[in-house]
């Protein structure tokens, strides 16, 4: 890493095991400081399991990894997570505004105190905090509303809120795109690659679909084949780098409209192409 984008995350010939199965192994990678870095793969090849891995939450089976300086687990309370989910039902109707305040205490405390009682400094400090967090990702304007009347754009704005509003460095996501509409899914991108040059936090996002997070991205981490390839999306999304790691022939078309294609990988066809029409 260079001066500008200290190391965060480090993994040197991990290997990754569940109930005695080997996931992955022989897996190096570094992530530095403000990088937006997508994990990518077919369905199965490990990648929540990385984020497992970085949480402290699956012990590694060999090799080593650290996380901010620490052994994995270590530094948990400098991570923000948003594991995989789907649309709040209608019906629910926590405010937004609630969600991302429980982002900041709820752990420490419960439920956040009424609005109606005497507001201290803590509370006043809190309360500041959480409204700048909303303007970061752009959610201020609807965080008074239940979040069940919320599009899944605007849910997942209000999530990302809840992740960072206790300052975190690193901020993991999984498959947060998976609900979201194509203009949704690029919104989602632009606003994680102002929060990594912002906020100097690294995130790492778990998804299918490279193709509207592709020009927002500084590294991918792509697995298959028990193994996986890091890098910049240019030198680790090429026929040559897929097929060894696939250990198949893999080809990898550029569309006219600049999307990937990958060809040829033993998992569905939809892995790097478009979802959403």
């Amino acid at each position: 890493m260079t001066a500008s984008r200290p190391e965060v995350i480090r993994l040197d010939r991990a290997e990754a095991a569940l109930g005695g199965r080997r996931v992955w192994s022989d897996v190096s990678l570094e992530v530095g400081a403000g990088e937006f870095v997508a994990v990518l793969g077919p369905n199965g090849a490990g990648k929540s399991t990385l984020l497992k891995v970085i949480l402290g939450l699956v012990p590694l089976a060999a090799g080593t990894a650290s996380v901010l300086g620490e052994r994995p687990g270590a530094r948990n309370e400098s991570i923000g997570y948003l594991p995989q989910r789907r649309e709040f039902d209608p019906s629910v109707r926590v405010r937004g505004v609630d969600l991302v305040r429980l982002g900041l205490d709820g752990g420490r405390w419960g439920i956040p105190l009424p609005e109606w009682l005497p507001a201290g400094n803590g509370r006043r400090r809190a309360a500041a905090r959480v409204g700048e967090t909303l303007e970061l990702v752009g959610a201020a304007a609807h965080a008074e509303r239940p979040i069940g009347e919320l599009s899944g754009g605007e849910q997942q704005r209000i999530l990302i809120a809840q992740a960072l509003v206790r300052g975190p460095r690193v901020l993991m996501l999984d498959e947060p795109l998976d609900s979201l509409d194509l203009p949704s899914q690029r919104s989602v991108a632009a606003l994680l690659q102002r929060i990594c040059r912002i906020e100097n936090v690294a995130v790492l996002l778990v998804t299918h679909d490279v193709n509207p997070i592709l020009p927002y991205l500084d590294r991918v981490t792509y697995f298959a084949g028990a193994s996986a390839v890091a890098g910049r999306p240019e030198d680790v999304i090429t026929s040559p780098a897929l097929s060894k790691l696939y250990g198949v022939p893999i080809e990898v078309l550029h569309a006219s409209d600049g999307r990937l294609v990958v060809v040829g990988q033993p998992e569905a066809p939809h892995v790097h192409s478009p979802r959403h029409g």
